[in-house]
């Protein structure tokens, strides 16, 4: 039907009724993934009928739990069916952390599941099985999605872009709510006229998944499931879809956030030795703070610069060496144009002797988004070493997906999360 888009359709969600939505700062939640057992807690607190109680149920029997509530809210009137299939623009405005406002665009709609083999929809990440046995579990009981996956596609006209902020303009949202410093607006839009603009201005194009890789492929396995049990199956059930929020790769309020690295618990950790054999493959730069740092990484053109900071000291290393043989040599073209993959060879590998294995057990690794907690762990010896990365390009994600290959662990933090409770999709 689409070239080679998945499907894109409007869909009939499930809302928190309008009253309710007055107050949807108090009933949304962020993806199950993210959410600490302190988070969970405090999100119970906040409302008996906050979207934490679908999305990550306390109970000892969480599913029965998930698919027992929505059966009443949804008896109560406290959600409620639109009775008209709609796209839903959601727009979240949040500040970088150097206080300068973005607004990312897109919309929610439902998107036909396809398996990634068939190249309409390409993963960036490895998925583990348990999260997938769990999101199932919650797909089967509740037979609804309950969160969204996020996915990007590359509109270089950005037409649908255009279209979104048209109406929104000139519409008012039916939810503005603000969590954790992010405003979130959504509205609906019904008019089948404008929904076919929106669906032909995607015709062309796959989609790449940013965000819920485990959700989605949860999604073809409930679908075949669903399919082998159902004689008469058509193609056309709601089972064949899956909930997806889609934001243009091209819009400026797109952002990748880098995640840094830092180094503990290594024996005979020497910080000078490192910086010796540093210097055989990089140009070192003696810097004199956070702010030298930020700088020399911005005015730095290569991929393979990073900051280094240990006690005391902040280095700014740019890549001098020819890169070929650094790299472990089963990695692929698109790999090796990575910062991370070039930090995680050589740096991470071959000069601290962290293996493959302890780098995804993160035995000696953690994970940091915001630079200054970098600076902060080494500074209070939490840490050995921190390394201080630039971002990953949206680019470098899209060539990567499209070569069929996956990238590092940890490599992007797209932000904000696409919020729940916001809508839910039905499947039955």
């Amino acid at each position: 039907m689409f070239g080679t888009m998945p499907e894109i359709v409007p869909f009939k969600g499930i809302l928190y009724n309008s009253e309710l939505l007055l107050n949807a700062s108090e009933l949304i939640c962020p993806p199950y993934d993210v959410i600490s057992e302190e988070l969970q807690q405090k999100l119970y607190a906040s409302s008996p009928l906050n979207a934490i109680r679908l999305e990550l149920p306390l109970e000892s029997d969480p599913y029965a739990a998930a698919a027992l509530r929505l059966g009443e809210w949804l008896r109560d009137g406290e959600l409620k069916h639109d009775t008209v299939p709609a796209i839903y623009p959601y727009f979240q405005t949040f500040q970088d952390s150097e206080g300068n406002s973005h607004t990312r665009s897109g919309f929610f709609s439902a998107m036909r599941l396809h398996e990634f083999a068939e190249k309409k929809v390409l993963p960036h990440e490895k998925t583990l099985s348990g999260p997938k046995a769990d999101r199932l579990n919650l797909f089967r009981k509740t037979k609804t999605n309950i969160s969204s996956i996020f996915g990007l596609y590359a509109d270089e006209d950005k037409t649908a872009d255009r279209l979104l902020r048209a109406f929104a303009e000139t519409h008012e949202p039916i939810v503005d709510a603000t969590f954790q410093g992010v405003r979130n607006q959504m509205w609906r839009i019904t008019d089948p006229e404008l929904i076919g603009q929106l669906q032909h201005s995607l015709l062309e194009r796959t989609v790449y998944i940013a965000d819920g890789h485990h959700r989605y492929e949860t999604g073809v396995n409930y679908r075949n499931e669903c399919a082998a049990a159902n004689p008469s199956h058509t193609g056309q059930e709601p089972y064949n879809f899956i909930l997806v929020y889609l934001a243009n790769i091209y819009d400026e309020g797109l952002i990748i956030f880098p995640i840094h690295r830092l180094v503990h618990s290594l024996e005979g950790f020497d910080a000078d030795a490192l910086k010796l054999h540093l210097q055989e493959y990089f140009t070192v730069t003696e810097l004199q703070d956070r702010a030298a740092l930020k700088a020399f990484l911005e005015s730095e053109p290569s991929n393979y610069a990073y900051g280094v900071v240990t006690s005391g000291k902040v280095f700014g290393i740019s890549l001098n060496a020819h890169q070929d043989q650094l790299f472990d040599p089963a990695r692929p073209e698109a790999l090796k144009r990575l910062g991370l993959v070039l930090l995680h060879d050589l740096v991470l590998g071959r000069l601290l002797g962290i293996s493959p294995e302890a780098m995804a057990k993160q035995t000696n690794l953690l994970y940091v988004k915001d630079d200054r907690e970098v600076f902060e762990s080494v500074a209070s010896g939490r840490v050995q070493i921190g390394f201080v990365v630039k971002p990953t390009t949206v680019e470098q994600v899209l060539a990567v997906s499209e070569t069929g290959e996956v990238m590092p662990q940890k490599s992007t933090f797209f932000y904000p999360k696409i919020m729940t409770g916001l809508l839910f999709n039905p499947l039955d």
